[in-house]
């Protein structure tokens, strides 16, 4: 099967690199670029083969300069879901994800992961697609993070990116070359979130 020669970073090294890159540059990616991490995305499994995705590219200042304002406003109410108003509020973990819903509209390129179908067995069914995506992007030194939006803006986003209403946005990925590193990521050790044969039972 052809594939890009560009993604042959070890899986081991894309792995334990990989990690969630919230601070971009504003540097255009290269439209091959994107085609390749697309094409890698494509191939990931998925329920039946059905294939019940569609990836919405939107690389135009205007557009992501408008749904910017969308973005913050949908990170906001989610915090506000959570009792959270003020950045005084959050907890140190969210200062990141907030300087990204401030920063979202220089990222230079949006892709918007859409299920073909409303509900939750069509947005299950694309979610290995999404790790596909970022480990190609990361073989290609492209950094991104997997956000969500909030129906308070729902249909806004339908609208301005002309989104069928039978279709579902169920996440949104900035991608940018990072300012800053990747990985090595800190994670808590495997024998404190995992288990053998029963819950609790260790390895």
């Amino acid at each position: 099967m052809a594939h890009d020669e560009r993604l042959d970073m070890t899986l081991s090294e894309a792995v334990y690199s990989l990690r969630a890159i919230r601070r971009q540059k504003p540097d255009p990616i290269p439209d091959q670029d994107i085609r390749a991490i697309l094409d890698a995305a494509i191939q990931a499994p998925n329920g039946g083969n059905m294939q019940p995705w569609h990836f919405l590219v939107v690389t135009d200042d205007s557009l992501r300069a408008q749904f910017a304002p969308l973005y913050h406003e949908a990170w906001w109410a989610k915090r506000h879901d959570s009792g959270w108003y003020t950045p005084d509020d959050l907890p140190d973990a969210y200062k990141g994800p907030m300087q990204l819903a401030d920063e979202i509209g220089n990222s230079p390129v949006l892709i918007f992961v859409c299920a073909l179908a409303k509900g939750a067995a069509a947005a299950n069914s694309i979610i290995p697609s999404v790790q596909n995506l970022l480990l190609a992007a990361r073989a290609l030194g492209v950094g991104s993070t997997i956000t969500t939006l909030h129906p308070t803006i729902e249909d806004r986003v339908h609208s301005l990116f002309d989104i069928p209403n039978t279709a579902q946005v169920v996440y949104c990925l900035p991608l940018g070359y990072p300012k800053g590193n990747f990985g090595p990521v800190n994670r808590k050790p495997l024998e404190e979130v995992s288990s053998f044969n029963t819950w609790g039972q260790s390895w």
